[in-house]
């Protein structure tokens, strides 16, 4: 933790040089027609705390969307292997869209006493419950947010803390919404070319928006010394409307890979299991997407015990790959780099420490 940002607490270390341009634009838009195709987003999620080593076979989460989702408020023993970062995958209602996202609770609250870990995983926590209590009509990503949000406000044990959030919602129809706030978030993957990427939403550097909560004694402190404490709202969100296709790859996650690998890192690392495994294959008309991919996303679909689809496959890798460039003390990652180009005196080398957490969804579109 380098203690760069300007603001209270804002100690999060986060602006990956991936998102330093501007967002590419998606290529189309909600439309009240609906699509004829239906699509399934076959999804696995794998995470690391910062401070524990990474174990591919436990620190691994695939979704069965024929399973109630798991949405209770873990305690610190009962939680995943995720550090202050979160994520959640749900069902809507009784719909075959499907609701997910991470959340990174901001580890500046820690000089407060105040461990975020309580309020990401608590948000993630609300999120589900709304996604699963759904009954009609289309999810939004606005209504995701602010109602899980309003949750964690809600509850009297999560005393304070902030966090960020990138969350979507996939529709059977092939239409993805996402809202992103703060510096998590994700790219659209299709055949091995990056189709979109998101921007982070960021104060100044290091000092991402966030969801928060924040104490009386800290409005009172900030009001006698100055200073005024980040309070983001759901509404400040960048929400993006996006279209998918058979075979794209979408990848969510929060800034402990986005900070040690940039999105062509990301696309070299997923387009070597799609093209390995056959997913997307070269052929006369230049890559296109195999008739394997489905059997390739069912469980079993990879001959392995634990990381037995090509989406569980990737999450593992991406997570892998972002641990080990984390703690490479030689070889400058994204947030390196941007640190030299803000404060170039500081002498900061190599990757940047932090919990990883990565969600991983292959689109399937039915009867391909």
């Amino acid at each position: 933790m380098l203690g760069l940002g300007p603001m209270l607490l804002t100690s999060a270390c986060r602006v990956p040089p991936l998102f330093a341009q501007r967002d590419l634009q998606p290529q189309c838009s909600f439309s009240t027609t609906a699509s004829p195709q239906s699509y399934n987003y076959r999804i696995a999620a794998s995470f690391s705390a910062k401070d524990r080593r990474f174990d591919p076979k436990v620190d691994l989460f695939s979704f069965d969307p024929l399973k109630p989702s798991l949405h209770r408020k873990d305690g610190p023993k009962q939680r995943r292997n995720s550090g202050q970062d979160a994520f959640f995958i749900s069902t809507v209602g009784k719909s075959s869209d499907v609701a997910f996202g991470v959340a990174d609770g901001v580890g500046g609250w820690s000089t407060s006493g105040i461990d975020s870990a309580f309020f990401s995983h608590g948000l993630c926590h609300y999120m589900t419950s709304v996604a699963q209590s759904k009954e009609e009509g289309i999810l939004r990503t606005k209504e995701l947010l602010q109602r899980g949000y309003d949750g964690v406000v809600a509850d009297k044990s999560i005393a304070g803390g902030g966090s960020t959030a990138c969350v979507a919602v996939g529709r059977n129809d092939g239409h993805l919404e996402v809202a992103n706030l703060g510096d998590s978030g994700f790219v659209q993957l299709r055949l091995n070319a990056v189709h979109y990427y998101s921007n982070p939403q960021t104060h100044a550097f290091n000092t991402p928006y966030q969801l928060s909560i924040i104490p009386p004694k800290i409005l009172a402190r900030a009001k006698i010394f100055g200073g005024e404490p980040l309070s983001d709202v759901p509404r400040d969100a960048s929400i993006t409307d996006h279209r998918v296709r058979h075979g794209d790859v979408l990848i969510f996650a929060t800034d402990g890979v986005w900070d040690n690998l940039n999105s062509t890192d990301v696309l070299k690392l997923v387009s070597r299991y799609m093209t390995g495994f056959n997913a997307w294959e070269a052929g006369k008309e230049g890559l296109t997407v195999s008739d394997n991919l489905k059997v390739l996303t069912q469980p079993g679909g990879i001959p392995k015990e634990r990381e037995n689809s090509i989406q569980s496959l990737i999450a593992v890798a991406i997570t892998g790959e972002a641990k080990m460039a984390s703690m490479n003390t030689k070889l400058d990652g994204p947030f390196a780099r941007e640190v030299k180009k803000f404060y170039p005196r500081e002498n900061f080398h190599g990757g940047k420490v932090d919990d990883i957490c990565v969600i991983v969804a292959v689109v399937v579109q039915d009867g391909v």
